[in-house]
């Protein structure tokens, strides 16, 4: 079955270079074909193109006739193949043309406490603990929840005096007192009971001070404690976090800011959104990831750390130069496709590639909108060129016009500024009919600080923009109506 299908490949290359050459598809003689030409430069067998032979004959390396070079053959552009035969190789084509591109980056991730949202628990003065709640580690908790009573003897003679002083009506001296009271860690609150009903309360209520968790508990009954040392942690978990390993080849296509959605092994039927607040600055360099740190709500507190979450990121919609993914070839060297030339003529382009997502892959240099790509047989006229030692058309040469053209356009549209950074501006703006754009939400570099002075967060704005390279980026924006 091998050597039948490298048989076939072998045939297919050679019919190619002989349709290359006489536009025909007919294999003729090389006493034919050598007539056809004016002046032959040498004869060379199609499979080893680089041997070159000073006459006609059998190929020593294939059972068939060697093929003429002709003097100015050179001339001629790419592949050459008859009109009529193109169907017959199965080559179709598809055009190289500009729209949305809106990939999705699937990658696994799980939840963790909000470490933003951590409280440390320490008595005001030192004591003696007499009583606990009951509490242990990983209880949830609600914020102003007891944790501990403790008795502090200094308390209770302190404010003895500060009661015998109250009667004795000198009230100089009484707030001398109860700034001292302060000194020694009493709330003003427990000073103002203390006052009003004419009793010392020198047992102190721990309690929390936020709601969460408690991940570190270090107070039991009858302990001794002293002024400021930690009697639990609290860490809150609403908002929770998800940490998801994004691999670091995706890197660039990841943003603080950026919306995420999670699907939970726990909750399968539903999906939760939110948004990226850090990307850590270390890569792992076993997994060769990044940690990407999103934030969920969780009112509810169904979510609970070290669920398992599927984790999808879509990276910032922008219109980009598209064409179909079958027609991008990737040699390891370079990547390539297959133009469409005239007279039924194809000619290998390199380009660069970006992102791919749906089917479709963006074109980053080397392509200009509106010329026809190969999306089937491309292999097939990709190894005609190379038999035939064709050049492949650079990157600059095919760029070059698209880019003049795209410097020069300018686009204009109306929006409302939802967030200004250093560098950039987040417009959630209307429809722009010329570039096919939707009404959406998307981040715009800026050329400089200047262009956003005077505007701020809930502004109407109209702007122009331009297209490069790196995303769009404002030229003129202000205030929408001046």
């Amino acid at each position: 079955m091998a050597a039948t299908v490298a048989l076939i490949s072998v045939t297919a290359g050679y019919g190619l270079s002989q349709l290359g050459q006489d536009g025909a598809g007919t294999a003729e003689s090389s006493g034919t074909s050598s007539a056809e030409c004016e002046d032959v430069l040498y004869w060379y067998d199609p499979m080893v193109p680089g041997q070159h032979f000073d006459e006609p004959g059998k190929s020593p390396f294939m059972d068939m006739e060697l093929v003429p070079k002709c003097a100015g053959e050179e001339a001629t552009a790419g592949v050459q193949i008859d009109a009529g035969l193109v169907q017959n190789f199965g080559i179709r084509t598809a055009e190289a043309e500009y729209g949305l591109l809106e990939p999705e980056i699937t990658v696994t991730g799980v939840l963790a406490y909000n470490e933003r949202d951590v409280a440390i628990v320490q008595p005001r003065a030192g004591g003696y603990v007499q009583r606990t709640y009951g509490r242990a580690p990983d209880d949830v908790i609600g914020r102003g929840a007891p944790l501990a009573d403790i008795l502090v003897p200094e308390w209770g003679g302190a404010q003895q005096e500060y009661l015998a002083v109250l009667n004795s009506g000198d009230e100089e001296l009484a707030q001398a007192m109860r700034e001292r009271m302060r000194l020694l860690g009493m709330s003003p609150g427990l000073i103002s009971s203390v006052g009003r009903s004419g009793r010392p309360h020198s047992t102190i209520t721990v309690t929390a001070p936020i709601g969460g968790a408690i991940t570190s508990l270090g107070v039991r009954p009858g302990m001794t404690v002293m002024a400021g040392q930690t009697l639990a942690e609290i860490t809150g978990f609403s908002p929770i976090w998800l940490e998801a390993a994004v691999p670091e080849t995706q890197a660039a296509n990841v943003r603080v800011g950026q919306p995420v959605s999670a699907n939970l092994t726990a909750f399968p039927d539903e999906r939760f959104a939110g948004r990226i607040i850090a990307i850590l600055p270390s890569a792992q360099d076993a997994s060769r990831t990044i940690t990407v740190r999103a934030q969920l709500p969780n009112a509810s507190g169904r979510l609970k750390p070290g669920m398992f979450a599927q984790v999808s990121l879509t990276p910032d919609t922008r219109r980009a130069l598209l064409v179909p993914s079958e027609a991008v070839i990737r040699t390891g060297r370079r990547t390539i496709v297959m133009v469409k030339q005239d007279e039924g003529g194809f000619m290998p382009a390199e380009v660069r590639i970006g992102r791919e997502a749906g089917g479709r892959t963006e074109v980053l240099a080397g392509l200009s909108a509106g010329e026809q790509v190969v999306t089937s047989g491309q292999f097939l006229l990709d190894s005609e060129a190379s038999l035939a030692g064709l050049d492949v058309r650079p990157i600059e040469q095919g760029s070059r016009e698209q880019a003049d053209k795209d410097e020069a356009t300018t686009f204009s549209a109306i929006g409302t500024i939802e967030k200004i950074a250093d560098g950039s501006v987040t417009l959630r703006h209307g429809p722009v009919p010329r570039l096919d754009w939707p009404a959406m939400t998307m981040t715009f570099r800026t050329k400089s600080a200047a262009q956003m002075r005077g505007l701020e967060k809930g502004d109407r704005v109209r702007f122009t923009f331009i297209q490069e390279d790196e995303g769009p980026r404002i030229e003129t924006i202000g205030r929408a109506g001046q």
